[in-house]
């Protein structure tokens, strides 16, 4: 029989033969053996040989369904057996009965596999008595044959793939390789869905996990903003640099801090007023009588005692007088009284200066006083020549200067130029500003003055001479060598005039270069071996000089080369 189900499994029983199974009689203990009666002869021998002795039979199918229900309705109800209807006439012969006896303990009750009752129970006809059943039948029975029983495990339902929608596109899923999970078997099911898993627990290390997670997170967040908090505040408590000890003070003196300590006692700052305006320069002390040495430039306003100040670096203040000047070197001294406690600085030698020796510079910069640079000797007897405001020469100064890059400004002019020990070897007094049209001195010509690395100071040997007369007789005396230049000449070197000045002479009678044998329109090439290359260079290596020097120049007459030898001679400044 093929309705989807194994055939092995089914067997039905027709209708009439489950009839014929007699319902047991009841029995006082339920237990025991009990006798079935034997079925009559058919009166009409049947078509089919009987079934083998010794087999057991059963009914299967609906009408074996019906014949168990209702024994155990009868159980139930305690209505006790009933007797079995009588078999009509051309019905089938009833089974024989078959004594069971009691044999091994029963197995466990299977479970109860629902059924279906039918609408309405057919009948049995009742065509002669039967015997009954010692007992009620036992529900813990072994069940007949062709019944599923409690040993029996239920085999794996097997269930092919999903076929692949027509819509989709793309490889069919392959079928899992593993064994179908075991479900709860149906025997007359047709493969519904299986039964969903149980909820798989959640494991206990993912929780933990999660939770470190967290953990992590949390402190974290607590950390960042420990840290932020400590790095905008400086930390939790109040915060204490370490500083070193004060008393550690000692500087080399050979230091720019030694050499500065050393002479700014001796260091003042110049204000001065007159002729309508006001300036401000640097002086230092020459002796312990007050005598003050700075450029004429920074004093060169002054009318009376009345309009110069001088303040130490102390912060004393004192009214000073003047006591002489020079256009000629832009060299002036003044004096102040009344002041006790003078350091006068110590004068270095010039002479033994050289390219690249450590200087420092002091003075009062846009009147910033007291103020410190340092740097070195950039070069040696550089010629500058700074004034000529008024246009006819008589301010213009002649300077063999010493350069420096220690930065020198407005302000720095007359000031001190210290060795390593603290000595003066020059007098600033002149820079090269920036965007400068050429000239010389304190922004001469410049557009944009200040420093740019270009200073330049008078030599002290020269400054040496030059305050010793002033203080001396008021007066400097100025070299000469008695010649009218032509400071129109364009070639190499300085050319001695045709004409002198106002029409007279270019050649002194009597004078020095008279004497020596120079002649209008000789060039001179070279002083002392040194070059030169025009007027102004001429003026300022024979400046450098003291009256009474000899000197020997080198000059060139009608393309020949001759040398001069002549004694300097001397004459009264302005």
């Amino acid at each position: 029989m093929n309705n989807g189900k194994p055939n092995w499994w089914s067997r039905p029983s027709s209708a009439p033969e489950a009839a014929r199974i007699p319902a047991p009689p009841p029995s006082g203990d339920g237990d025991g053996d009990f006798p079935l009666p034997a079925p009559h002869p058919p009166t009409t021998p049947p078509a089919q040989a009987p079934e083998p002795a010794g087999t057991d039979l059963r009914a299967a199918g609906p009408a074996g369904a019906d014949a168990r229900a209702a024994e155990a309705e009868a159980e139930t109800t305690g209505t006790g057996p009933q007797a079995p209807e009588p078999v009509a006439a051309g019905s089938p012969d009833p089974a024989p009965c078959v004594v069971l006896t009691k044999g091994e303990p029963r197995d466990p009750a299977p479970e109860e596999v629902p059924h279906v009752q039918d609408p309405a129970p057919v009948p049995a006809p009742q065509a002669q008595t039967q015997a009954q059943p010692l007992h009620a039948p036992d529900e813990y029975r072994t069940p007949p044959y062709g019944e599923p029983g409690p040993w029996a495990p239920a085999p794996p339902v097997q269930r092919p793939p999903a076929p692949v929608p027509p819509h989709q596109q793309g490889p069919v899923p392959p079928h899992p390789q593993g064994p179908a999970p075991w479900t709860q078997y149906d025997p007359w099911g047709v493969g519904g869905p299986a039964l969903p898993p149980p909820p798989a627990k959640r494991s206990r290390k993912g929780l933990a996990v999660a939770g470190a997670l967290v953990f992590a997170l949390i402190t974290g967040v607590i950390g960042g903003g420990i840290g932020a908090y400590v790095e905008r505040n400086g930390g939790l408590t109040t915060v204490e640099l370490p500083q070193s000890d004060a008393k550690d003070t000692g500087r080399a003196p050979e230091s720019v801090a030694g050499i500065a300590a050393s002479a700014l006692p001796g260091v003042v700052t110049l204000h001065v007023r007159g002729g309508g305006s006001s300036g401000t320069g640097t002086g230092f002390v020459l002796d312990t009588k007050g005598h003050i040495l700075t450029n004429n430039h920074v004093v060169d306003g002054a009318r009376s005692s009345a309009d110069i100040s001088v303040t130490f670096s102390s912060g004393e203040t004192a009214r000073a007088k003047l006591v002489g000047k020079d256009t000629g070197y832009d060299l002036a001294v003044v004096q102040v009284t009344g002041v006790s406690g003078l350091k006068p600085l110590p004068l270095g030698n010039s002479d033994g200066v050289r390219v690249g020796d450590p200087v420092v510079a002091i003075g009062a910069p846009f009147d910033l006083s007291n103020t410190v640079t340092s740097g070195i000797i950039s070069a040696k007897e550089r010629p500058i020549t700074a004034g000529g405001e008024k246009g006819d020469g008589s301010d213009v100064s002649y300077v063999d200067a010493l350069q420096t890059d220690a930065p020198i400004n407005p302000g720095n002019s007359g000031g001190p130029l210290l060795d390593s020990k603290a000595r003066v070897i020059g007098i600033n007094s002149a820079i090269r500003a920036a965007g400068g049209s050429g000239g010389d001195g304190e922004g001469g010509g410049a557009s944009q003055p200040g420093s740019i690395g270009l200073g330049f100071a008078i030599p002290i040997n020269q400054g040496k001479r030059v305050a010793e007369e002033l203080i001396n007789t008021g007066k400097a005396t100025h070299p000469v060598i008695g010649v009218s230049l032509d400071m129109q000449y364009n070639g190499d070197g300085a050319r001695v005039g045709q004409k002198g000045k106002d029409g007279t002479a270019s050649v002194t009678p009597g004078g020095p270069a008279a004497k020596a044998g120079l002649r209008p329109g000789d060039v001179i090439t070279k002083v002392d071996g040194q070059r030169v290359h025009n007027g102004e260079e001429l003026i300022v290596k024979i400046r450098a000089h003291r009256p009474g020097d000899r000197l020997e120049l080198t000059l060139e007459r009608d393309g020949k080369e001759l040398t001069k030898t002549l004694t300097l001679g001397s004459s009264q400044g302005t």
